[in-house]
């Protein structure tokens, strides 16, 4: 099983090209053991201008890209990559860079999830209802379903469709569960990108 470590802000402001060199190369004294996978870096984030974003997008063709976000082909270290980020909050459009360790295919939407929800005080505003919400839109259907759908006999009667996600349950292993059954502590960890399962398994509730 895989866990995205919790998402970081590591810079106050916005980042100017040499803070962003700095940024880059702040953990790269710690011993070569604890730099070999880079996950130091991964769930880092900073705020840059737009034109160190537009400069990142056009140095080399993107590993991936779609609206409003892509990463870099050229790896900092293993499988953690830099993702840039453009987003609007309220009215105004901002620039990201963050570090995304790519074992987890969910960790570039989570993060733009977590860093809009940190630059804006989402997550302490946001009544539980709402919070479900979040958490339902970013989470890929993959990940999510409907209780009964693909087995009818797998939920109680009165279970039967509502939203299901699945999450890491520790020595459990991956669980299924109601998106309404969800503890506050669960919210918070799928809200700053942690909780999610190594394994796309869409059955009944374990």
């Amino acid at each position: 099983m895989t866990s995205h470590p919790p998402f970081r802000k590591v810079f106050n402001g916005l980042a100017t090209r040499d803070d962003v060199r700095a940024l880059r190369a702040h953990h790269d004294d710690l011993p070569p053991d604890q730099l070999l996978d880079g996950k130091c870096y991964a769930g880092e984030w900073f705020e840059i201008p737009q034109d160190l974003y537009d400069e990142a997008l056009n140095t080399l063709p993107p590993l991936f890209m779609c609206s409003g976000m892509f990463a870099m082909t050229e790896f900092k270290r293993v499988d953690v990559t830099s993702v840039y980020f453009s987003i609007r909050m309220r009215a105004r459009q901002r620039w990201f860079h963050g570090f995304c360790d790519l074992t987890d295919p969910r960790s570039p939407d989570a993060m733009r999830a977590a860093i809009i929800a940190h630059e804006t005080g989402a997550v302490d505003s946001m009544t539980r209802e709402e919070k479900l919400e979040l958490i339902w839109n970013t989470t890929p259907d993959d990940y999510r379903g409907i209780a009964g759908e693909s087995n009818p006999d797998a939920w109680p009667a009165q279970d039967s469709g509502k939203r299901t996600i699945l999450m890491n349950g520790g020595a459990a292993g991956t669980i299924l569960v109601l998106l309404e059954d969800l503890s506050d502590e669960q919210i918070a960890e799928r809200l700053t990108g942690k909780g999610f399962p190594a394994v796309h398994t869409m059955g009944g509730r374990k």
